[in-house]
């Protein structure tokens, strides 16, 4: 083996030791093994970054900003509460998530399904209080496996199935001999319950709760006081407290109910709602930020609505007043705040006090904490005016657009559809609806710059260069002609090998690097031990999906990577048993359904 060779499998073996034992941040590491093979001229400069050329990782980061345009405007929260409902038990919330994911990863590319679940499960995992650790792993996993069930579930099955009938073609006696588009449903199938039961069983012991406090965005304990106004088009009217998830809301609860000048005070769990009903809540800031999201509900104070600024281009503000506030001693509705300020008031808290009727009639005092919706450049133009003791913009909160959900719904099926039928490619797709998001005004243009996590593009952009640096070296063929030789001849045993080296190289290259360098392999020994290539090309199929031991080693486990506050040990914990259970089940369902 060349010296390039054995520099390029060490920084390789480098990187994962990097990420295994030292909380660096993934995308330095990476792209300091590019920077080593690129000095040490193994790659060239075209070679060590064409991984952002890359069109998977430009498809990525355009599924980034429709997955934004799917939350700025309700859609993904909407898809989330129909599609997975209401389930008591985790195990129950992770069947109700992977099965639907599983099944439209079989028809529709992989990648898609994850970036649009993705911030819908998170807002559902904070509903339901379940660790969003607990799913978003589960939701990659699901997507992997079903997406192994077709032949279009993922390019690699299409690419393999291609080399296949090439194969076939250039035979003595020529023939066509590929796969149908649902045969691997044969294998495919069981694999995916594999996956099912391993996950419902094991998921608790193996994956850490990293992520399942919810604390307060501050880190206090602030009970603000809030009132929300149903809409008369809502979907909620009509609808009992419990029917419209306003029952259990976490860390926030609903006081009383405001009706037609009635006050209902204690507010049962089969209260219908009605329109213009007036809902008081009272709950911490992080959940009164929530109610803001909620479709069909409003901010009942309509000066919010008379702000010049549209709602879009607007954020909340945190302020607390000081003894200099002009407005001292009278109520919200007799301030001149919108006039004063450019800005509404949401909420109100006082010294860990419940306020007591409308919000409107509270008299404002010294140290009352208000929650407010204001532009821009509010935060920069009142830090230091002395009418405020605090001025603290709430993070990551932009007003949710509920009347640009259709159309954010229509463009992200309109993709799918799309690149699912084949009359565009994935990339082309996601560029329309990425653009259509804009266009339509579902999306700013700033906002679209924003959504797109560069550390994932950068991760998967540097992990394609190491790949690049395996194969060009000629590393990643020989390890693979020396393992096939050391399991011996016999078809089974050749299997199981193969397996275990697609999945192998999987983890640490691109999936369909690894099964178009292994496919010649394959192929060489099912010529020569004159055996059916078919169940050696099902087996690289399944094997090349089958990357759940790293986060690296597919694009849907490094897009919750993040989210899920993983490291990368839990992949090594949870995905390197799933992987010899895939493996298990195909080593033996391979031979039956596709003899040799």
């Amino acid at each position: 083996m060349e010296i390039t060779a054995l520099l390029s499998i060490a920084v390789v073996l480098l990187c994962f030791a990097g990420l295994m034992f030292t909380r660096v941040a993934p995308d330095v590491l990476l792209m300091g093994g590019v920077a080593i093979l690129l000095v040490s001229g193994i790659l060239q400069p075209v070679d060590a970054f064409s991984g952002f050329a890359n069109e998977g990782t430009i498809t990525v980061a355009l599924l980034f900003v429709v997955a934004r345009g799917l939350t700025k405007t309700g859609a993904a929260s909407w898809l989330a509460g129909s599609l997975l409902g209401k389930p008591s038990t985790l195990p129950r919330a992770q069947l109700r998530l992977m099965a639907p994911v599983a099944a439209l990863s079989s028809v529709v590319n992989n990648t898609p399904v994850v970036a649009m679940m993705i911030p819908a499960v998170m807002e559902w995992a904070k509903r339901t209080r379940f660790p969003v650790s607990h799913l978003l792993m589960p939701l990659s996993y699901a997507a992997i496996m079903g997406g192994a069930c077709t032949l279009i579930g993922t390019s690699t099955n299409l690419i393999v199935d291609g080399m296949l009938k090439t194969y076939y073609r250039e035979q003595p006696v020529p023939s066509e001999h590929g796969l149908a588009i649902f045969e691997l449903a044969w294998v495919g199938v069981p694999c995916v319950l594999v996956t099912f039961v391993y996950v419902l069983l094991f998921s608790r012991l193996l994956l850490v709760n990293r992520g399942a406090s919810q604390e307060p965005q501050f880190g206090d304990t602030r009970q603000y006081t809030v009132e929300m106004l149903v809409e008369p088009d809502s979907p909620l009217v009509g609808k009992t407290v419990e029917s419209a998830d306003l029952r259990n809301l976490p860390g926030v609860y609903l006081i009383e109910i405001q009706r037609s000048g009635h006050l209902i005070t204690a507010v049962g769990p089969l209260q219908q709602l009605q329109a213009n009903d007036r809902l008081v809540f009272a709950g911490n800031v992080e959940s009164v930020v929530d109610l803001q999201k909620m479709r069909g509900l409003r901010p009942a104070d309509d000066q919010i609505f008379k702000l010049d600024s549209e709602r879009s281009q607007r954020h909340l503000v945190e302020v607390v007043i000081s003894n200099n506030f002009p407005q001292l001693g009278k109520t919200i509705k007799q301030g001149r705040f919108r006039s004063t300020y450019g800005a509404a008031i949401i909420a109100v808290a006082r010294e860990g006090q419940r306020l007591k009727g409308r919000i409107g009639d509270v008299v404002l005092k010294p140290g009352d904490t208000l929650l407010i919706e204001a532009g821009r450049s509010f935060e920069r133009q009142q830090r230091y005016v002395r009418d405020f003791l605090m001025v603290r913009k709430i993070d990551d909160y932009t007003p949710v657009s509920h009347e640009h959900m259709g159309t954010a719904l229509f463009i992200f099926a309109a993709m799918i559809i799309t690149a699912a039928t084949g009359l565009l490619s994935m990339l082309e797709a996601a560029m329309l609806a990425a653009g259509g998001m804009i266009l339509t005004r579902c999306l700013r243009t700033d906002e679209a710059r924003r959504s797109v996590d560069w550390q994932v593009i950068i991760v998967i952009a540097a992990a394609i260069a190491l790949g690049a640096g395996l194969q060009t070296t000629g590393a990643a063929l020989t390890i693979a002609q020396g393992f096939i030789g050391l399991v011996g001849d016999s078809p089974y045993s050749l299997i199981a090998g193969l397996f275990i080296l697609t999945a192998g190289f999987s983890a640490m290259i691109s999936n369909v690097a690894a099964a178009v360098l292994i496919f010649p392999i394959a192929a060489a020994l099912s010529r020569q031990l004159g055996l059916d290539l078919t169940p050696f090309a099902v087996t690289l199929m399944i094997a090349a999906s089958a990357s759940f031991a790293t986060p690296i080693g597919y694009q849907t486990n490094l897009m919750v990577y993040g989210p899920g506050k993983y490291r990368f040990m839990d992949f090594v914990k949870m995905g390197g048993p799933l992987t010899v259970l895939v493996g298990i089940t195909t080593v033996i369902i391979v031979p039956i359904v596709w003899p040799f």
